[in-house]
């Protein structure tokens, strides 16, 4: 059975680190852009690092941010993965040579087979919705613009919550998911119940495609 990872971003605080990797978070996503209401210094960073229980990843997200701050990041906060999420050009994702992940804001007229050609050694595209400026707006995009021979792991986020995650799954059959507002009580401050229904959510997904591929396995 496929098992649809799932990434909690926009984490600010130790006790909701350590709740959602409780919840079942297989990573959490630490924002490094200033303008972000979940935005967290290097030092707060590397404390919940310092907190989180063995086998959580750590994503670090940044959006056109100068090639010292990324070193700073690596340097201190050690990510697992960093996450560029504005206008990086292939050749300065790669530059730090560390495994990373690129956002691609999806809306009508983007060519997604084109931008994964271009930024073919990423390790996964995140599709995220598009909106004015960047970070989160909480609003979900057209499922239906994702090309189904994309081949990249994709990691779909926009406007996910509990309510409508399963439904994404079924529809888009991501390597992962992120969510960030869609677990939240306040910008920046993450509901513990929330994100146990939302990880709660996706495994009730993967039970549901896994019996149906054995329920077809068995009327073949």
């Amino acid at each position: 059975m496929h098992r649809t990872r799932i990434k909690i971003c926009g984490i600010t605080r130790v006790a909701d680190a350590l709740a959602a990797a409780q919840a079942g978070a297989d990573a959490i996503g630490l924002v490094f852009y200033a303008p972000s209401p979940r935005a967290v210094s290097v030092e707060l960073a590397r404390e919940i690092v310092r907190e989180l229980p063995p086998l959580v990843g750590v994503v670090a997200l940044f959006v056109n941010a100068e090639a010292s701050r990324v070193r700073e990041v690596l340097d201190v906060v050690r990510p697992g993965l960093l996450q560029f999420h504005g206008d990086e050009t292939p050749e300065q994702c790669e530059a730090h040579g560390h495994p990373y992940l690129r956002a691609a804001r999806m809306r009508a007229g983007l060519d997604l087979l084109d931008f994964k050609s271009r930024y073919a050694h990423a390790r996964g595209l995140l599709l995220d919705a598009f909106v004015e400026g960047f970070g989160g707006g909480g609003e979900t995009f057209d499922w239906s613009l994702i090309p189904t021979n994309v081949g990249s792991p994709i990691v779909l986020s926009g406007g996910l919550h509990a309510a409508n995650v399963a439904q994404a799954i079924r529809r888009v059959r991501p390597w992962a998911v992120d969510v960030s507002s869609g677990v939240e009580r306040a910008k920046g401050v993450k509901d513990a119940a929330a994100m146990r229904a939302f990880c709660a959510a996706v495994r009730a997904a993967d039970a549901e495609a896994s019996a149906e591929l054995a329920s077809q396995g068995e009327a073949g």
